[in-house]
């Protein structure tokens, strides 16, 4: 017998803003004035975040407020929190702010926070790098829907584990047929899985290119702990808990991808490392973006440099040198896109430096 079941359940969606060129919203936002985030789907509704650079009651202060942005909406029922975030996505305690429930009672209807954080607070802070910072919005928005049930289940199917028995395989080292010498150490793994996963190995194991049956292959230039992670990811589709924030890992392991062919990781590693980009990084980011082809990477990078403050000081970083020798074609197309047209004159300068 099919029957249904009326469900009220609470749902609840993540939106995180990243504020890129904090200082020129300032001057170009003028208090009571505000940018809008893209809507986002909370409970059947959507939703956007608004953000006062200036404030809209106290112009020291930076202003958030949650905004029902769907037509025809009425008396919505929503709680949410605002949240700055830390360098690994992580809300700041004092500076998370959670309100009560609040009826939105029709489209364009807001209500928020109009003393989220002083502008003193934050510029003083360590979460304002580069001059961007992130703000993790919380929605909460009770649902009410009516789902297909069978009142007699005799079967359940349980969900997927086979990345489990895939990763088991791997600790365990049961049927291994290959090994490898990395940075000193012995790694074991299966030939066939590998080949599956990854067209290089595929190559070095059964192609043209295979390795002498029963020797180690020495790998000299991964460390081993990276290799660790490459050979988790091949087995799980999944990156280790140890390796999940690890931003210099992720660079590695980037590499590592690249080298073998492993379009999703790499995509992951570009993913990560175009979220923590910062004055100190950004140098290496986009010289490693451009060695590796990573198109998302080096705009983000180039997005970033427009700011003339976090131009300079990548210029004056440590990177900088590599930057300027190993990929000269990146700053000069840099200079040809974002500086402005009274500015070209001065790339012979920045080439210099």
């Amino acid at each position: 017998m099919v029957t249904s079941t009326i469900i009220a359940e609470e749902e609840t969606r993540t939106h995180v803003i990243k504020i890129e060129g904090y200082s020129r919203t300032k001057e170009q936002l003028q208090a009571k004035n505000y940018t809008k985030s893209v809507p986002f789907k909370v409970g059947d509704h959507n939703w956007a975040v608004k953000y006062y650079p200036n404030g809209c009651t106290a112009h020291d202060y930076i202003s958030v407020y949650l905004v029902l942005h769907s037509a025809g909406s009425k008396d919505v029922k929503a709680k949410f929190t605002f949240s700055l975030l830390d360098d690994g996505g992580e809300p700041v305690p004092s500076y998370t702010k959670t309100l009560a429930q609040h009826i939105f009672p029709s489209k364009g209807s807001d209500w928020g926070l109009p003393r989220f954080i002083e502008h003193k607070d934050l510029e003083g802070s360590v979460h304002l790098r580069g001059d961007s910072f992130r703000i993790r919005c919380d929605v909460t928005v009770m649902k009410i829907c009516s789902k297909e049930s069978h009142e007699n289940q005799f079967v359940v199917v349980p969900p997927s584990n086979m990345h489990q028995q895939l990763r088991s395989l791997l600790e365990s080292k049961d049927g291994a047929d290959v090994a490898f010498q990395v940075d000193g150490e012995m790694i074991s793994a299966h030939r066939s899985v590998l080949a599956a996963r990854s067209s290089v190995f595929k190559a070095e194991l059964f192609g043209t290119m295979r390795e002498k049956a029963g020797d180690p292959i020495e790998i000299d230039d991964i460390e081993a702990d990276v290799f660790k992670s490459l050979l988790h990811f091949i087995y799980t589709d999944s990156l280790p808990e140890t390796t999940r924030e690890d931003v210099v890992t992720a660079s590695h392991l980037l590499v590592a991808a690249d080298r073998y062919d492993i379009e999703r990781l790499k995509l992951i590693c570009e993913e990560k490392l175009c979220n923590h980009i910062d004055t100190k990084v950004v140098a290496a980011s986009l010289a490693l973006a451009v060695q590796h082809n990573c198109h998302g990477l080096k705009e983000a990078c180039f997005e970033f440099l427009a700011s003339p403050s976090n131009l300079e000081a990548m210029i004056a970083s440590d990177g900088y040198q590599h930057l300027k020798s190993s990929c000269p074609s990146a700053l000069k197309e840099f200079i040809a896109r974002f500086l402005p047209v009274e500015l070209i004159a001065a790339k012979d300068i920045i080439m210099s430096i």
